[in-house]
């Protein structure tokens, strides 16, 4: 069976059970975070002023990329200030109508996890407050009209919501300070290289070196015990269309059934990881056909899980080796990824490669391609590659891609694109407007070590690709059963465009029709391509 996300097999009262553990953990490190001793370096000030003013009302935490109350530095570190103070803590989310390519896909699967995140923090008597449109502009008013003494967000590495940052900091007042703390990398992102890094060769130590001091059990964030009256915990996920009318989006693109948002639904996700998948980690994750992954990616991407939390529990499983290969994956790899898009501000340009690899796309950019598509043919599955085609499918209608593919896949869009730039321009729209975690430094990495030789070496030059890395059909034919990942979504396909004539009103497909139309290896998934497969891949 292809590896399409699937549903766990681990029971509720396993779930509870997990849980209820990690608590314990939490617990018996410390029973809040005043009597926790928190690492200083996680935190890093963004403005002049330090100290908190005289008969200020509350802290505010800022949540934006870890939206998730429990295993959050970001929100430990700011309800440490407010108990410290005797004063409320105070938690927003500031909203905006619209984020690059992100489609109700990405944002329906935030909103529902943020209503479970105000849930949990009015159990824990922390008001929550949702903020429409513009951050610099609704932060500074509520510091002002609500006296707050300060001001704690989250880290995130890319330009938008970097810019979002600064602007808040320029516009609070002057004797309110804020401080940023990296609650999504276990390592914190400055501490780690004050610079870009070029390959996990480089990274790796210094990540691996820190390990020991940052990958440390959490305190619980507690109910917390200083409040304000005039502050109701609202709510403001109620009235669902209103939500959705705000948003300026592609509201097509259809929220994902396998992918439930929220910590506990993370959890079940991990424990059936480290329970059913974690052994085939190791040696099948790049096999598209092996149920092997985490599946984690949405859940950390919106920071509704802990990386370290994820980390944590991985390393107590008895598959050691794979357990490594894991941390490798979700550690290194990926705080390479913070790293690049922080430390290079063309992270999602041509710009952004290294001159060897920058250079020999350019001497190649004339060459003959194989074969030309436009965006609307990528984007409708719609290329010869029935390997590409089925890959373009599982992004289409599951939200996610399986890893290996995602370089394959990338890559046959620089062989197939009019210029590299093209390629990259379309490989970064179709991720950032299918994938739950799209708009990721991760997705950004994965497209420029694709099509720019980002964290790679110079290979043998062909044409096209100049010394970039190149892979095959054939080179993925020996790699694991491509007919049968290709069957899985032709299917697939058939059966959604099935449903959604039904729902039009027209006939279904025949089953003699799916069948033999299941059966053709040589067409394009999409079934609109007549070409026959030429050459090698």
């Amino acid at each position: 069976m292809a590896s399409s996300p699937k549903k766990t097999k681990t029971s509720d009262n396993n779930i509870l059970e997990f849980s209820d553990k990690i608590h314990e953990q939490r617990l018996q490190l410390a029973k809040s975070p005043a009597e926790f001793k928190f690492e200083k370096s996680r935190c890093r000030m963004l403005t002049k002023e330090e100290n908190l003013p005289a008969n200020h009302r509350g802290i505010l935490y800022w949540m934006s990329r870890d939206q998730r109350v429990q295993d959050n530095w970001a929100m430990i570190y700011a309800q440490r200030l407010a108990i410290a103070e005797k004063v409320p803590l105070i938690v927003c989310f500031c909203l905006v109508p619209k984020f690059l390519e992100a489609t109700l896909r990405q944002y329906g699967f935030m909103l529902r996890g943020l209503s479970l995140v105000r849930e949990e923090l009015c159990k824990l008597k922390i008001p929550f407050h949702l903020f429409f449109g513009d951050a610099k502009k609704t932060i500074p008013e509520f510091v002002t009209k609500h006296n707050i003494g300060g001001v704690v967000t989250d880290f995130a590495p890319l330009r938008v919501p970097r810019l979002w940052v600064k602007q808040v900091g320029d516009k609070l007042p002057e004797d309110v300070p804020f401080c940023q703390v990296d609650a999504h990398n276990i390592v914190p992102l400055w501490v780690t290289s004050s610079k870009q890094e070029h390959a996990a060769r480089t990274i790796r130590p210094k990540i691996n070196n820190n390990l020991p001091k940052y990958l440390t059990e959490f305190p619980p964030v507690t109910q917390h015990p200083f409040k304000d009256a005039s502050m109701k915990c609202q709510n403001p996920f109620e009235n669902w269309d209103k939500l959705i009318n705000f948003l300026e989006i592609n509201k097509s693109v259809k929220e994902v059934e396998w992918a439930k948002p929220g910590y506990e639904e993370s959890l079940k996700v991990l424990k059936s990881f480290i329970d059913d998948r974690l052994k085939n980690f190791e040696h099948k994750r790049n096999d598209p056909n092996v149920n092997a992954l985490s599946n984690l990616s949405p859940w950390f991407h919106f920071g509704q899980i802990s990386v370290a939390r994820a980390v944590l529990e991985v390393k107590k499983s008895s598959h050691k080796s794979a357990a490594a290969v894991f941390i490798e994956e979700a550690v290194v790899r990926r705080e390479l990824s913070d790293n690049f898009c922080y430390y290079n501000d063309n992270y999602d340009s041509l710009d952004g490669a290294l001159d060897w690899a920058r250079t020999s796309l350019n001497l190649h950019k004339k060459d003959k391609r194989p074969r030309l598509y436009k965006l609307k043919e990528f984007e409708g599955a719609n290329t010869y590659d029935d390997l590409w085609n089925a890959a373009q499918i599982q992004l289409n209608l599951e939200g996610k891609m399986h890893g290996f593919l995602r370089m394959y896949w990338a890559k046959k869009i620089l062989e197939w694109s009019e210029s590299p730039e093209k390629a990259l321009e379309i490989a970064i729209y179709l991720n950032d407007k299918y994938n739950i975690d799209g708009r990721d430094p991760n997705g950004y990495v994965g497209c420029m070590w694709s099509i720019c030789g980002i964290h790679d070496q110079g290979w043998r030059e062909r044409e096209v690709f100049g010394k970039i890395r190149y892979m095959n059909y054939e080179g993925c034919k020996r790699k694991f059963d491509v007919d049968g990942f290709v069957f899985k979504y032709k299917r697939l396909a058939k059966t959604t465009a099935d449903a959604k004539k039904e729902d039009k009103g027209s006939p279904p497909t025949s089953k003699k029709e799916t069948e033999e139309g299941s059966t053709s290896k040589s067409k394009s998934v999409a079934g609109s391509s007549s070409n026959s497969r030429k050459g090698t891949r």
